[in-house]
């Protein structure tokens, strides 16, 4: 008998229950650093500063159940404010699935781990700053948290190589 498939390749986004919603968070805290919208252009322009309440380690929000009494603008991201959210990087898996793509091979539901996202590079660990020190938010616009991130697939051993693939 084939396995079950995934809950995420056979439920729509506004079908899922909250715990199956919640578990398509990869952790990687990209969505929790500050953007700037330029009220001449509307252009977006992504930072490296984090919110306050997001762990710089664990990528995770140290109040999330709580976040909206500490940050009163912290979006809430449920199906029906998705369509209107146009700053979520092109790596969330919330994004990917309403886009009609999968998870990629490092989110935690398909590799089992949630060190993963860390491993491959995708979340803000080490690279962000502190929005308490950081000082105008101008000074820290950078472009990686909008763009696809080249996730770096850790190093398989040379034994499970296949015949004709390269190193």
């Amino acid at each position: 008998m084939p396995p079950a498939r995934p809950f995420w390749k056979t439920t729509a986004l506004a079908d899922m229950t909250p715990a199956q919603w919640e578990s398509l968070c990869d952790g990687c805290g990209r969505c929790c650093l500050h953007k700037l919208r330029f009220e001449d252009t509307g252009d977006l322009a992504f930072t490296n500063v984090a919110c306050r309440l997001l762990d710089a380690q664990s990528c995770a929000c140290r109040s999330y159940r709580d976040r909206r009494e500490h940050v009163p603008d912290c979006v809430q991201l449920t199906p029906a404010a998705l369509e209107g959210i146009d700053w979520l990087p092109p790596s969330c898996a919330y994004r990917r699935l309403a886009e009609g793509r999968d998870l990629a091979w490092w989110h935690p539901l398909v590799s089992g781990d949630p060190e993963t996202v860390h491993r491959a590079g995708i979340s803000v660990r080490g690279r962000i700053v502190s929005e308490r020190g950081a000082g105008p938010l101008e000074h820290h616009i950078v472009e990686w948290p909008g763009r696809a991130p080249r996730a770096r697939r850790p190093a398989r051993p040379a034994h499970s190589m296949t015949m004709g693939e390269e190193k």
